[in-house]
């Protein structure tokens, strides 16, 4: 609807610019007559508005404050020009300014000194606006930011008047060549977020005070004429293709106040002079090659500092923590070792991160800490820190993560730091930690990770944990805890995403579980648990794995878990279960090894405890009752088939009787006439009517085949209105939506093509090329279709696809992207599907927040449990795991590990990144040994822990394609 409006009233703007041209302090020589063809062409043109034009507004453009700024003169009020024009957001294109007249008319408007035509749709900028514009030479600010723009910069080099050009967010291409010579007054230049090649352009003004390149492919090195820019105060060079090293001079910058290099290829030591510049408040240079120690006095005046995922070593400098302007301090990923240095805490109280996880860094973790106030996010993990936790940290106050992770820490959990109210994530996993766990711990109430696994907790879980009422993700696994699961448990909340209490040694039975909990992994194996399996696991209907194994459940497996729509993955194995195995759907990965489980689809197939005798038994059985089945099929058959002639109405479809759903809407986003003339809404809704006709079940959605009458196929996409996820009863916002969905053209995107509203469901057509997923070929049996080349192909299609989503003029961000939701059309060909579900589920009416419902286990990016943010860095986190899953054959979580966490410890180790590669492809040939190789590089940059450390989706691209 606002796109409709914003077209319908471009052309009235054009009529109210002719009056800003008349009125420009009579500097427009269009005489009447002209003036009148010019306006005769327009409305030519844009007929369809000659019943619309513009109402008796004030003739003044001054007086349209929303979009003209003008200047008056003191000396006669009635005097005033035109200066700036703002049409940002006016959903302005090439398509609808094509005849030139819109940009002829800006031309003409002399004083004009600032445009900005940003977040519009712009493909290009027209010849005649770049060569013969009147209004270039006065003009001193150029916004065209967030539109289309492609091929090479345009030449700007007569817009001699330029003090601000921004070009942001756009699709421009080439070499800088002298397309900004000649710009002698500019301080502002803004090109971040294209695709510009070459070296860094160094023919720019003297009096550049903004240089802004980040997110391009500028290569090559930083020249030292970059240092001649003497007015500098912000330098961003991130995410290029740099190399080499800083060079000497940078120093001379004494204005430079923001430097960002980070996500290069850049190489040698820290310059250490950096110091030297008093003014400097902020310098990331992370995810480069920098090696060498961190210099001494690097944080004297900084705000900011980030230097993680690089290869600095050696001690961390004796001055880091003892400045009190430091916020925020990042230095994750190095390999620096040695004890964290002197803590001057009552002066950093402006420090809010303190990042020195994943290093060599040993000794205890000083007290001190606990001085910094101010403290919100403290993260020590995957270090060699010893000793106990310090009870001093109680005096963070304003604490809301605390990672000691993968440390040698031991002792217990400290009770004091059950005053640290403001906590939503405690990680203490692998460390040697002991003792009970402290009632204490669940008067955290804001908790929403809380990982003690890898220790050596004893006792028993309180039933004071049901005071975790926000808690999503709880991992106790791999400790020594005993007795029986509290009933309380049930009580914890609707948050709760994962349970995980494998390797333990729980006993008794499972406590009963209500439907109102939403947990999406329970991880109950490698205990004792005994007695039959608990038919309230049945009521869990968001459970996607469930993993019971190792145990010594009894019985047979209850029918009812068949019920669970969304499970994915059943492991049952090494129980003593017997019985037969439930009807499950296809799309369920049901494990029973180790039971005495008759699988009723192959009768003939003996469990390993079954006699051979008892088999034969059983095969003579089935073979009877089979027998007298098929006679009684057959004669029902005859009987409706006679009945059927005797009594036949004609063109009934006997499945209509079955009452499929009513739509009440339905509407057609395609223009493409053959499926409109395709698509029966009534024949879908009969279809899906049909059980037999479904082909995949996922968590947000099922999907069916749909048959048309002219025999042409289709996927129908049911989304549940009932589950108080979407958003019911915003049938306009949800069309809106869908609306601009179907106009993404992208051949690995699935865009829908219609949608038909019933009273409880949305359905969604799309053109069926489902020959699986992903997941179907990797993880059930099929795998050996998919050989190394059609892996790559899925690869690279799947990010050329998300790259072209994550650069729409509005970025589509998927809410759960995973090998389920990526459908293939051949074994070369994937489609990204559910794009439109963070776009059409409610996070307000869903059961607590969008982080309770985003993505599927194993793909969620670990700063999900605090950020509660679908973003495009976590995009790009669940795609790491997606080429992680392509490149070992295994499954995104494996015995309650999720496949990235193991790729990453196992790329740590000499030879771990031979061990983490599918040994039946490797094998294949060098080529694609070495190939994968450089696809792994690419799949553990994506699963980083630092979202910000994460590439963009384009520059993913550009490395799986350099992979070739």
């Amino acid at each position: 609807m606002k796109r409709f409006v914003l077209v319908f009233l471009f052309p009235c703007f054009l009529c109210c610019l002719f009056s800003i041209c008349l009125l420009v302090e009579g500097r427009s020589n269009i005489s009447s007559s002209s003036l009148s063809e010019v306006q005769n062409s327009i409305m030519h043109n844009l007929s369809t508005i000659l019943s619309h034009q513009p109402s008796n507004a004030n003739p003044n453009p001054c007086s349209w404050t929303s979009w003209v700024k003008c200047f008056t003169s003191s000396s006669s009020s009635s005097s005033s020009v035109v200066i700036g024009i703002n049409l940002s957001e006016y959903g302005l294109s090439t398509e609808t300014t094509k005849n030139t007249t819109f940009f002829s008319l800006l031309c003409q408007i002399d004083s004009l000194q600032f445009l900005n035509l940003s977040h519009n749709n712009f493909e290009s900028l027209p010849v005649s606006f770049m060569s013969n514009c009147t209004a270039r030479l006065r003009l001193k600010i150029l916004d065209v930011s967030f539109n289309q723009l492609s091929g090479q910069l345009p030449n700007f080099s007569q817009f001699t008047g330029l003090v601000s050009l921004n070009l942001s967010m756009n699709k421009l291409s080439g070499k800088i060549d002298r397309q900004l010579h000649g710009l002698v007054l500019l301080t502002s230049l803004n090109l971040c977020y294209n695709s510009i090649t070459g070296n860094l352009p160094m023919n720019l003004s003297s009096a550049l005070e903004e240089l802004l390149l980040s997110n391009n492919k500028f290569e090559g090195s930083i020249p030292e004429e970059m240092f001649k820019y003497v007015n500098l105060t912000v330098l961003d060079l991130s995410q290029n293709q740099l190399n080499g090293f800083i060079p000497d001079g940078i120093e001379g910058l004494q204005k430079l106040k923001k430097i960002f290099l980070s996500g290069n290829n850049l190489t040698g030591g820290l310059p250490p002079k950096m110091s030297m510049i008093k003014t400097l408040s902020q310098f990331a240079a992370n995810n480069n090659n920098f090696n060498g120690s961190i210099p001494s006095g690097i944080t004297t005046n900084l705000q900011f500092l980030d230097l993680s995922y690089n290869n600095l070593s050696g001690d961390l400098p004796h001055d880091l923590l003892s400045h009190g302007s430091l916020g925020h301090l990042d230095l994750t990923d190095n390999s620096l070792s040695g004890p964290i240095p002197p803590i001057s805490g009552n002066l950093l109280t402006n420090l809010k991160r303190l990042r020195l996880g994943q290093n060599e860094l040993n000794g205890s973790i000083p007290g001190e800490i606990g001085d910094i106030s101010g403290l919100m996010y403290l993260e020590l993990n995957d270090n060699q820190f010893e000793g106990y936790i310090p009870v001093h940290l109680q005096k963070c106050k304003n604490l809301s993560l605390l990672n000691l992770a993968g440390n040698h820490l031991t002792g217990p959990f400290p009770k004091e730091l059950a005053s640290l109210t403001q906590l939503q994530v405690l990680k203490l996993q692998m460390n040697n930690l002991d003792g009970s766990i402290p009632d204490e711990i669940y008067q955290l109430v804001n908790l929403n990770t809380l990982n003690l696994s890898q220790n050596s907790f004893i006792g028993e879980i309180s039933p004071l944990i049901s005071n975790l009422k926000k808690v999503a993700f709880l991992n106790l696994n791999d400790n020594k805890l005993g007795g029986q699961i509290p009933d309380s448990i049930d009580d914890i909340g609707v948050y709760l995403i994962e349970l995980q209490l494998a390797n333990n040694k729980f006993n008794g039975s499972i406590p009963q579980m209500s439907s109102d909990l939403h947990i999406t992994t329970l991880n109950l194996s490698s205990n004792l648990f005994m007695g039959p399996l608990p038919e309230s696991l049945s009521k869990l209907y968001s459970l996607e794995v469930l993993d019971l194994s190792d145990n010594n459940f009894t019985g047979d497996i209850p029918s009812s878990f068949t019920k669970l729509g969304s499970l994915t993955i059943l492991d049952l194995s090494n129980n003593h279960l017997t019985g037969i195995l439930p009807n499950f759907p296809k799309y369920v990965n049901v494990i029973t090894t180790g039971n005495n489980i008759q699988n009723v689809t192959n009768p003939n197939t003996p469990t390993p405890s079954q006699p051979r005798r008892r088999t034969n038994v059983v095969v003579v059985v089935i073979a009877v009752v089979g027998s007298v089945v098929v006679i009684g099929l057959l004669a029902a058959l005859l009987f409706f088939v006679v009945s059927q002639r005797f009594n036949r109405v004609e063109d009934e479809d006997p499945l209509v009787r079955d009452n499929p759903s009513q739509v009440i809407n339905g509407c057609f986003i395609t223009s493409n006439n053959t499926h409109r003339s395709n698509i029966d809404f009534m024949k879908a809704m009969v279809a899906v009517s049909n059980p037999e006709n479904l082909v995949l079940k996922t968590r947000f959605a099922t999907h069916y085949k749909a048959n048309m009458a002219n025999g042409s196929t289709y996927t129908v996409k049911k989304l549940n209105w009932g589950d108080k996820m979407f958003q019911m009863g915003s049938h306009e916002k949800f069309e809106e939506e869908l609306q601009v969905l179907g106009k993404l053209s992208n051949s690995n995107v699935m865009v829908p093509l219609a949608y038909a509203l019933t009273q409880d469901n949305a359905y969604l057509f799309y053109e069926n090329v489902h020959k699986g997923t992903v997941f179907d070929f990797l993880h059930k049996g099929l795998e050996t279709a998919l050989d190394w080349s059609s892996r790559y192909s899925i690869a690279l299609g799947v990010a050329q696809g998300l790259t072209f989503l994550h650069g729409c003029t509005q970025p589509v961000v998927l809410l759960d992207l995973s090998t389920k939701s990526i459908h293939l059309k051949s074994l070369k060909e994937p489609q990204i599907g559910d794009i439109e579900l963070c776009k059409v589920i409610d996070s307000f009416k869903s059961f607590g927040s969008l982080s309770a419902i985003a993505g599927s286990v194993g793909y969620m990016p670990p700063e999900y449990p605090y950020t509660m943010r679908v973003t495009m860095a976590g995009n790009v986190y669940s795609f790491g795991v997606i080429l992680l899953e392509l490149l070992t054959g295994k499954p995104p979580v494996s015995k309650g590990i999720e496949l990235a966490k193991w790729a990453l410890s196992y790329s740590a180790r000499t030879i771990g990144k031979e061990q983490i590669l599918d040994s039946s492809i490797k094998r294949t040939s060098p080529e694609v040994h070495s190939q994968m190789l450089s696809v792994l590089k690419v799949a553990l940059s994506c699963v980083c822990a630092s979202p910000e450390s994460r590439p963009k989706m384009r520059n993913v691209l550009r490395m799986l394609f350099n992979a070739r």
